[in-house]
């Protein structure tokens, strides 16, 4: 009788044991948290309510914000598209990657193409190596569109960086290029939504590059068909200052204070919003939303009067390195890892992202030893910890090379005048150029010194333009680097 009470009690041991080992195992296999990195187009952080915008309706970044922790001083390191989101996915500056300015339609598709991040360790790339499913809906712009690159698998995207509309435009999926009728917005909202739930049972990256609310060109110029439209038609939105234009404004200075451009870049900050709703929920319903880091973030910042300018560094003459042009929106979220509700004031660049990215993902030992990264790692401070930071952010475009700290702002051009001094904690504006003044001459060789020493500590001779080197872009300021030449690998 005990033999068989024992057989009895040892058979349904090993079917718990069972039942509890399939039961644990899935848990044990999702511990890596999933990543969903949400980056806009065109963007600044002051469009948002979380960054006190009381004009537009932006309630799922906000909340996102308050479930995370929000940095008050984020930078980007470039004016555009293509050399920032090559410097947020491989923690590289363009002396060191290459891009310096967006690409042209030569290096996106056709015979000419290639994947500008070729050589480099990527984001999408050490997590697609460290076993992640990897998807983009959204932009790339960062050469060879057709084909998936990077480690993804999931693909959808544009032929194209720039936006002419979001409608009836080209898009890329299954290595061919189609008309989308459709809002674009919505199309990479419902792609992520898509990948999200056909991934749902492994770890996964989303890479979710909406190409709005964008700001510039006939894209603002398309009347508004989203939601937002009754909301939107009869606001006069305060937060865009209605300032006079300045000299150095080369192109959309004359759109300061126009309602309809103003109203239309609104809708499509809500419009993006939306989306964020959206994925948030899908993650929420599939009971995904504590194991998922999500961070929000824009490709550079955009100017919608301020100063007296509309647009971005590029659209100015000579290039520019003020601030709407650098500040970005910066949010990283995960329920019980990181802190909730927190605003974070230290300054960071994007190109930080990169290494605290796989600082928290336990992947450090994945960075590149060379190229080596400028990105520190502030990883531990998303979970409440305080730790040794330098309040410094660098910044490359072109001709173009600025340090920026809480109080000053040092910019140098190569082979072009002016040089500019700010002394931002009285001039935040940036509108009173100090460079002259005999009183800030130790201030601004202190500032160059700094400057001078981190771009000999990490440009790569092969893309330093300002030594000679080559570009993956074409130039906007190529008369200035007559010695400089268009890069195309060797198998083109």
């Amino acid at each position: 009788m005990r033999r068989v009470i024992s057989v009895i009690l040892n058979s349904s041991l090993i079917l718990f044991l069972s039942v509890l080992t399939v039961r644990i195992l899935p848990a044990a296999e999702q511990k890596q948290p999933n990543v969903v990195i949400i980056m806009t187009d065109n963007h600044g952080e002051w469009t948002l309510g979380c960054y006190g915008n009381k004009d537009i309706k932006t309630p799922h970044i906000d909340q996102l914000a308050k479930e995370g922790t929000l940095f008050t001083r984020a930078f980007a390191n470039n004016a555009v598209c293509s050399p920032t989101r090559a410097s947020f996915l491989t923690g590289l500056m363009p002396c060191q990657h290459g891009v310096h300015c967006y690409l042209r339609p030569r290096i996106q598709t056709g015979p000419d193409s290639f994947n500008t991040l070729e050589e480099f360790q990527s984001i999408p790339q050490v997590l697609h190596d460290a076993g992640y499913v990897c998807g983009l809906s959204g932009k790339w712009h960062l050469g060879d569109n057709l084909y998936p690159q990077e480690g993804f698998s999931y693909w959808i995207t544009k032929p194209h960086g720039g936006s002419a509309g979001f409608y009836n435009q080209k898009v890329i999926e299954h290595e061919k290029i189609r008309e989308e009728p459709t809002y674009l917005t919505d199309l990479w909202t419902q792609n992520g939504i898509k990948f999200i739930k056909q991934n749902q049972d492994k770890p996964f990256f989303l890479f979710l590059a909406y190409n709005g609310p964008y700001g510039l060109g006939s894209a603002m110029k398309e009347p508004i068909k989203n939601r937002f439209k009754a909301d939107y038609e009869k606001k006069t939105f305060p937060s865009f200052p209605r300032e006079k234009p300045q000299p150095w404004n080369f192109n959309y200075g004359d759109w300061i204070g126009d309602l309809g451009i103003i109203r239309k870049y609104a809708a499509e900050v809500s419009a993006v919003d939306d989306g964020v709703g959206e994925i948030m929920q899908t993650l929420k319903e599939l009971g995904l939303r504590e194991n998922t880091l999500v961070i929000f973030t824009a490709d550079q910042g955009l100017a919608g009067g301020h100063s007296g300018y509309w647009g971005m560094g590029d659209h100015t003459r000579p290039l520019t390195a003020f601030d709407w042009t650098m500040t970005i929106p910066l949010i990283f979220s995960q329920p019980g890892k990181i802190v909730s509700g927190a605003r974070q004031d230290m300054m960071v660049a994007n190109y930080d992202v990169y290494p605290t990215l796989l600082h928290y993902l336990g992947l450090q030992d994945q960075i590149p030893e060379k190229p080596a990264t400028p990105g520190r790692n502030f990883a531990s401070v998303l979970k409440g910890e305080q730790i040794p930071w330098s309040e410094a952010v660098f910044y490359e475009f072109e001709n173009v090379r600025a340090i920026r700290t809480r109080d000053w702002k040092y910019i140098e051009r190569f082979r072009e005048t002016p040089n500019e001094l700010y002394q931002l904690t009285q001039d935040p504006g940036e509108r009173k150029n100090l460079i002259e003044d005999s009183e800030f001459n130790s201030k601004r060789k202190e500032l160059k010194r700094r400057m001078d020493q981190f771009f000999a500590k990490y440009a790569d001779p092969k893309w330093d333009l300002w030594h000679g080197g080559k570009s993956k872009t074409v130039l906007m300021t190529k008369k200035l680097f007559p010695e400089s030449s268009l890069y195309l690998p060797a198998s083109k």
